[in-house]
């Protein structure tokens, strides 16, 4: 790993650890580190007068604290977890204690501090994760009751173009309805591929996707610019689970189809390998029978939505039961005397909030749930607890 990218006292404990592993010479080491031999014998001998600390750079600091650890616990700790590299301070401690019960060892949380002051932790990046789906899933007893949508794996075309397939198909009659090769997931592109296809075919009551961009966003219920365009013209943006793509196994069984029989090899270009997925298509539809619909071929099955893509899209209305509030350029609502964060890209829309027990309201934007919020603790929650 390059020098730049961690701090030098990390590559002098990483160094130290391969010595103490016996796997390499101190050429070896040399090499691996590009650090002279003269330096690393240095490092070395400071390492068994000082132990782990000797490694770090003189400080000025004062050398005694009245609430210390003792410095050979403390060696003996740095040392046991040079050992056992993968091992947390509770392991370390647990054992420490079971090997060596006559000593008095400090608790796993002083343990775990003095690792980290080592630069023995490595410390762990928050993710931040799309709010999980919370709605069950529009039942599938009809043509366009439930189209799947997805970015099958981009690959890169023979004059080294990355192509990103779009895919679109009918639940329930697994018509393909749109392949498109676009250069990226991008919302702008996506969008003009559903406009054309809504055209075409009309409005579907639900779209099922992943959590990735552009269907889905970090924003409560995650709203992202494509899936508030759905909710507008009356779609329901079905998100299945994180890392469980049997919810929309009819789907990926069509992307195993589409990869044998489209990149065997990879078009020219985008233009080319968009003639083989329209040939696909074709073919896919109209000669293809499918095993899971009886044998009968995709296009017989699949018809046009009743619902046509409108002119226009009308401002999302509530019920009366539900109360209204507008969105502010913030992203936040004003509700129960306090302020309270959907998203930047509702602004100027609104939500509705209806109270389904004392103090507690559901949120919705249009047909979408979005979460729940609790006037009692002032907070959002995203879902409900089963008790």
């Amino acid at each position: 790993m390059p020098w730049e990218m961690e701090k030098p006292m990390d590559q002098k404990v990483k160094l130290i650890g391969d010595w103490l592993d016996k796997n390499y010479s101190i050429t070896e080491l040399s090499n691996k580190y590009s650090v002279s031999r003269k330096t690393i014998y240095k490092w070395i001998k400071r390492y068994e007068d000082e132990g782990i600390e000797g490694l770090e750079d003189k400080s000025r600091a004062s050398h005694s604290h009245p609430n210390s650890t003792k410095s050979d616990i403390v060696q003996r700790i740095v040392d046991y977890k040079l050992d056992h590299k993968t091992w947390g301070p509770k392991k370390i401690v647990t054992n420490l204690k079971r090997l060596y019960p006559e000593d008095e060892w400090p608790s796993v949380s002083t343990t775990g501090d003095w690792l980290k002051k080592n630069y023995l932790v490595n410390e762990k990046k928050i993710r931040k994760h799309v709010h999980q789906y919370q709605d069950h899933f529009v039942d599938c007893r009809k043509p366009n009751d439930v189209w799947s949508a997805d970015y099958k794996g981009q690959f890169y075309t023979k004059d080294k173009k990355v192509c990103y397939p779009l895919t679109v198909t009918d639940n329930f009659s697994r018509f393909l309805i749109a392949c498109d090769g676009l250069e990226g997931p991008r919302y702008i592109e996506t969008r003009a591929c559903f406009e054309r296809i809504f055209r075409e075919y009309g409005l579907p009551l639900a779209i099922r996707t992943d959590n990735g961009t552009p269907f889905s966003g970090m924003s409560v219920g995650g709203l992202s610019r494509l899936s508030i365009w759905w909710i507008q013209l009356g779609i329901i943006p079905e998100r299945i689970m994180p890392g469980k793509p049997q919810q929309n196994g009819r789907h990926e069984r069509m992307h195993r189809t589409l990869k044998c029989d489209t990149l065997n090899p990879a078009g020219l270009n985008l233009t080319d390998q968009q003639k083989k997925f329209d040939f696909f298509r074709v073919e896919y539809n109209t000669e293809r029978p499918h095993e899971s619909i009886g044998m009968k071929r995709p296009g017989e099955l699949f018809e046009k939505s009743n619902r046509s893509y409108p002119v226009l899209i009308k401002p999302i209305e509530y019920p009366d039961d539900f109360q209204v509030r507008n969105v502010k350029h913030s992203g936040e609502i004003s509700f129960g005397n306090n302020l309270y964060f959907i998203s930047e890209l509702l602004y100027r829309d609104k939500v509705g909030l209806k109270e389904i027990e004392n103090g507690l309201w559901q949120m919705n934007y249009g047909l979408h749930k979005l979460g729940y919020i609790d006037l009692e603790r002032k907070k959002i929650l995203r879902y409900l607890k089963k008790v």
